[in-house]
């Protein structure tokens, strides 16, 4: 990235290493991480098993502190802050997509997608039901406001996880293994949607083993053995509307 760069950086990581204890023995897992990401950046960040990403997703999700190095979240130096300060930084500024989607069972999508909404003060109770509302327009599930997750398809219901990772209009959008438990049309509609949201201004992180991603996103930061490899800005980022297109038609059972 060129140090003249003059857009907003929203993550900042400057020499970020985290060591674990294991046994008698001291584990390494980042072994100093430094980069930024700047607003609207659409970012892979990938790496196989035993990389640091799993350990670098938990550093950016606010859900460890490295063991030394800073970690800036939209202005905001996360490290020495205490847990619970972590988690309101968290609620406000990021927004989570796991690969399991981690929806309540037994609850509506509209009660799903409220749910960030709960510990944010500035909505009362009908703020919280139409900003669900409208997060879930915007994915393409106004139909489907009050279904259970036991009545929507896997793509759905990772549509309703995308919705509530956006309702608190975080600073980031912070993807794990986002379309790892769907089929291959299934996932194309996610990247779709992705990419949608990424032409909108959205700040997109989304780590994943899956090297076809990257080809979706503008930017890609390799990890090996806790270390960056490569970062690179992706040139010719292919349309996941086009690959949709060119999927074979569905079969009926």
């Amino acid at each position: 990235m060129s140090e003249n760069d003059n857009r907003k950086v929203v993550i900042e990581l400057k020499d970020v290493k985290r060591d674990f204890v294991v046994g008698d023995e001291i584990v390494h897992a980042l072994r100093g991480i430094s980069f930024k990401i700047y607003e609207g950046e659409f970012v892979t960040i990938m790496g196989t098993s035993g990389s640091g990403k799993s350990t670098l997703l938990n550093q950016l999700g606010c859900l460890d502190t490295p063991t030394s190095g800073e970690y800036i979240l939209d202005g905001t130096p996360a490290r020495k802050m205490r847990r619970s300060q972590r988690a309101q930084l968290r609620n406000r500024k990021i927004g989570f997509v796991f690969q399991n989607y981690n929806l309540l069972p037994n609850t509506t999508a509209v009660e799903n997608v409220e749910l960030p909404l709960m510990y944010n003060k500035r909505y009362n109770a009908k703020q919280r039901r139409e900003a669900a509302i409208e997060a879930l327009k915007a994915v393409g599930l106004g139909e489907r406001l009050y279904h259970k997750s036991n009545q929507m398809s896997g793509g759905q219901m990772q549509r309703v996880a995308i919705a509530r990772a956006l309702v608190n209009d975080p600073a980031v959008l912070l993807a794990d293994e986002a379309t790892g438990n769907l089929d291959t049309r299934t996932s194309f509609e996610m990247l779709v949607l992705f990419q949608r949201l990424h032409a909108e201004g959205r700040t997109i992180i989304f780590v994943t083993h899956n090297p076809e991603i990257a080809q979706y996103s503008s930017r890609t930061i390799m990890l090996r053995d806790g270390k960056i490899r490569e970062d690179i800005e992706n040139n010719n980022i292919l349309s996941a509307a086009e690959a949709l297109a060119a999927l074979p038609a569905p079969q009926d059972d």
